[in-house]
């Protein structure tokens, strides 16, 4: 059987290891990504809710610190505030002196939620429209209930303006008391309708409809504090060489004059900015440190999972498991096929030819091929073992047949029991005995039982002897076998079975040479083997037929005339002999000029 390599890239290992890997693989990228991709979403939506209310608390201490000018009455509302939102409130100066808390006892952590100051508000918990300044900071800002009224008419007679105009707005009342008009919405207007922008005036129009500019124009109780923040932030400008600024009730703002400087805008409302900053300072309270945690565990600032979000990130890594499951049963279910295969062919009864696909080139398919080269070799034994049997019936009827052939005719009276008749009876005798002693010989052979003597032996003299013997046998064919051997020659080996080997071969010559011809033995040494040939000019063997002529019971006369042969063992006796003394036999033939039988032998 030939022997197979199988390439490590196409072996069971690797495709075991490649499939083990890319299961793995895909397994753990999936979950990664489902556990990732869940726990963030679960993440963020648990950040939301505390964002938001992170935002509400910001936004509600914000207004308090907005209309207060302390922070001595807040405890109330840091309760409160605890209590609808479910989180630890602590607020503390800058120093982390503790102004008030929700929980009793809970040690802040390293950094703080925010900074409460209505004057400075914190751009992620509030909304970027409100602009740096709470609103409900309004400090001499609060208009009184008559002024508020007159604000309010006018904003009213601006939106009923602006809506037979088919513009949409709305009346938007601030905190300190001022009504303003939002415009929602335009319909058809003609190009003077809406009011443009004049450069440097952050947004104040220079002519407006409806009324909309004059609804930016003060009170006379705003005009001295908005002088007062135009003060302030002119002198803000003035050391950076800038030209003075004028306020509006709605703190726009625009530059005295003309000449405005490029990249002046921003620098100029942070001016404004700080001119309000000034002069609400004493009508709200100090800025103050927010702290804002977990009020179940106080002391960190972790986030816990709400149970949906737990459920439904282990609801993935299920889905994740029950994929991996299947994919590695899919898997493993193609690679044990083949196998399941092998074993169903195994299992079928002895009588039965099976076959197996070889549909890998892995170990399986290996496995598969070798599975399938063992039964052609079973059936091949199997029918040699029943031609042998066939064989051997066939040689052992003959003689047994001609035996008792001779014995009923003496026993009948026909023939007379002479010498003549035990003379016929023990040839068939000994013809018998011939087929069983080389049966006997070919099963030791086959079984490895059989027990070599070996000696130094010289080749000559081994070789002459067979001749000698042979004599009787080659006179009447008148076939003279001749010996071509040194003296020197010598060999380490059996004698007995020696010379079985070569008289096998010297018969087997005879026997196909037909009268006048000869035959010839020699031997010779070619390096650390002994050749010994038998010659013959004999018929010789078709080529068809020389892969045959060592198989027990095999002749070249398919009639099975014994006028030219033996038993049909003496060559399979001879390679066995030959392979028990670690040689060879071989044979070269040209039909109708003999043959030449060569045994090698290792010399020792």
């Amino acid at each position: 059987m030939r022997r197979f390599t199988v390439p490590l890239h196409t072996s069971l290992f690797a495709r075991l290891l490649i499939a083990s890997l890319l299961v793995a693989i895909c397994a753990v990228a999936a979950t990664t990504w489902l556990a990732v991709t869940s726990t963030t979403r679960a993440i963020n939506t648990e950040q939301g809710r505390s964002s938001k209310a992170d935002a509400r608390i910001y936004d509600a201490l914000l207004g308090y610190a907005a209309t207060h000018t302390d922070w001595g009455g807040v405890q109330d509302l840091v309760h409160e505030l605890a209590e609808r939102t479910g989180r630890a409130i602590t607020l503390t100066t800058s120093a982390r002196t503790r102004i008030a808390s929700s929980e009793s006892t809970v040690r802040l952590p390293a950094r703080p939620s925010a900074s409460v100051d209505p004057l400075r508000l914190d751009p992620v918990l509030s909304h970027e429209s409100i602009g740096p300044i709470d609103p409900r900071a309004v400090g001499p800002f609060l208009l009184k209930a008559e002024d508020r009224e007159v604000v309010r008419k006018m904003a009213r007679r601006t939106r009923d303006c602006l809506a037979a105009r088919q513009v949409a707005a709305k009346i938007v009342r601030l905190p300190s008391g001022r009504s303003t008009v939002q415009v929602t919405g335009a319909g058809d207007l003609d190009s003077g309708a809406i009011p443009t922008p004049e450069p440097g005036t952050n947004g104040r129009t220079s002519i407006g409809i409806c009324g909309l500019d004059l609804l930016k124009e003060p009170l006379p109780p705003e005009r001295p504090p908005l002088s007062q923040v135009a003060a302030s932030a002119s002198e803000c400008l003035k050391q950076q060489a800038r030209p003075p600024v004028e306020v509006f009730a709605d703190f726009s703002w625009r530059f005295r004059g003309n000449g405005t400087p490029e990249n002046s805008d921003r620098a100029a409302q942070e001016c404004v900015n700080e001119g309000r900053r000034t002069q609400l300072r004493p009508y709200v309270s100090p800025s103050v440190l927010l702290f804002v945690s977990d009020r179940e565990n106080p002391d960190t600032t972790a986030i816990d999972l709400s149970e949906a979000n737990i459920v439904r990130i282990t609801g993935a890594a299920g889905i994740v498991l029950t994929v991996t499951c299947a994919v590695t049963v899919l898997l493993g279910s193609r690679l044990v096929r083949p196998l399941r295969a092998l074993i169903a062919a195994a299992q079928r009864p002895v009588d039965e030819a099976a076959r197996v696909p070889v549909l890998t080139k892995d170990e399986i398919g290996r496995v598969a091929a070798a599975f399938n080269d063992l039964a052609e070799r079973r059936e091949t034994l199997e029918r040699q073992r029943r031609a042998m049997v066939s064989d051997v019936a066939h040689e052992l009827r003959t003689p047994l047949t001609n035996i008792r052939s001779w014995v009923e005719a003496a026993q009948d009276g026909l023939t007379p029991a002479d010498q003549q008749l035990l003379a016929l009876l023990l040839d068939e005798a000994m013809l018998l005995q011939h087929i069983i002693d080389d049966l006997r010989d070919l099963s030791a052979a086959e079984s490895g039982s059989l027990v070599l003597h070996c000696e130094t032996l010289p080749v000559r003299q081994v070789l002459e002897q067979v001749t000698a013997a042979h004599q009787g046998a080659a006179g009447p064919a008148v076939v003279t076998p001749a010996v071509e051997a040194a003296e020197e020659l010598e060999v380490y080996a059996d004698p007995v079975r020696l010379r079985q080997v070569v008289s096998n071969l010297v018969s087997n010559a005879i026997r196909h040479t037909p009268s006048g011809g000869h035959v010839v033995l020699r031997s010779q040494v070619e390096g650390d083997e002994l050749v010994i040939e038998v010659a013959d000019s004999g018929s010789g063997i078709d080529p068809e037929d020389l892969p045959y002529v060592f198989d027990r019971f095999w002749r070249a006369d398919k009639s099975r005339n014994r006028q030219t042969g033996g038993s049909g063992l003496g060559l399979a006796i001879t390679r066995k002999l030959c392979e028990a003394h670690d040689g060879t036999v071989s044979v070269i033939s040209t039909p109708g000029r003999g043959s030449v039988f060569t045994v090698r032998l290792p010399r020792r």
